[in-house]
C-alpha cells in the first residue's frame, strides 16, 4: 500500500492549543502507510484579496509565498483533516482564510474533490459544533469533498488529560482518520 498523505489544518494559532494536540494525535493513530502532516504556515497568509491572486487570471500560481505552500501542500495531500475550534460561535478567521485561498482558482482548487473531514474542540457545552458545521458547509462549497464524520470535543470532557492521554479521544481520532483515508480513491 502506497502512502496516503494527509493535510492537517489547525484553526487555532496557539502552539500549546488543545486543537493542535489533537491534530497531532491524528498524526500518531493514523493506521500505517498514512502520514499527517500538520500544516504550520496559516498565520503567515494574507487575508484573501483577488488583487494578489494571480490563480484567479493565470494559469500560473504567482500569490505570495505562504499562500502558494499551502496550496502546493494541499494539492501533495490526498485528503484533508481540519481541527479547529469555535470562536464566537463560528469558524477562527485563520480557516476561513485558508478555506478563501483554497477555493482558488474557483472551481479548480487545491483541495477539489479531495474528502476532508473537520473536528475538533472548544469551550462550551457543544464543543465548536457551529464552527464545524460552518467549516463543513464552507469548504464544501470550495470543492473538498466532506465526509460525514463528527468529533466536538467539549474541553471538559477531557477532565484536565491532554488529548493524547485520553483514551475515548484517542479511539474517536484513530477512527475519523481510518473513515477519511478510506475515501481516498
Amino acid at each position: 500500500m502506497s502512502d496516503i498523505k494527509v493535510l492537517a489544518l489547525v484553526g487555532s494559532l496557539r502552539a500549546e492549543s488543545i486543537n493542535r494536540r489533537i491534530a497531532e494525535l491524528a498524526a500518531d493513530v493514523a493506521p500505517d502507510g498514512v502520514a499527517v502532516t500538520v500544516f504550520e504556515g496559516l498565520a503567515d497568509l494574507p487575508f484573501y484579496n483577488e488583487d494578489i491572486d494571480d490563480a484567479v487570471n493565470t494559469a500560473v500560481d504567482h500569490a505570495p509565498d505562504p499562500v502558494v505552500a499551502l496550496r502546493a501542500a494541499a494539492a501533495d495531500a490526498d485528503a484533508a483533516l481540519v481541527v479547529t475550534p469555535e470562536y464566537n460561535g463560528s469558524v477562527p478567521a485563520v480557516i476561513k482564510n485558508a478555506i478563501d485561498w483554497l477555493s482558488r482558482p474557483f472551481g479548480n482548487g487545491a483541495l477539489k474533490d479531495k474528502p476532508l473531514a473537520v473536528i475538533g474542540g472548544s469551550l462550551g457545552r457543544f464543543g465548536g459544533v457551529w464552527a464545524h458545521d460552518e467549516t463543513r458547509k464552507s469548504f464544501g462549497i470550495a470543492g473538498a469533498r466532506v465526509i460525514d464524520v463528527k468529533l466536538s470535543v467539549p474541553f471538559q470532557t477531557l477532565e484536565g488529560k491532554a488529548p493524547a492521554d485520553h483514551a475515548e479521544l484517542s479511539a474517536n481520532v484513530r477512527d475519523v482518520v481510518g473513515k477519511l483515508v478510506a475515501e481516498v480513491s
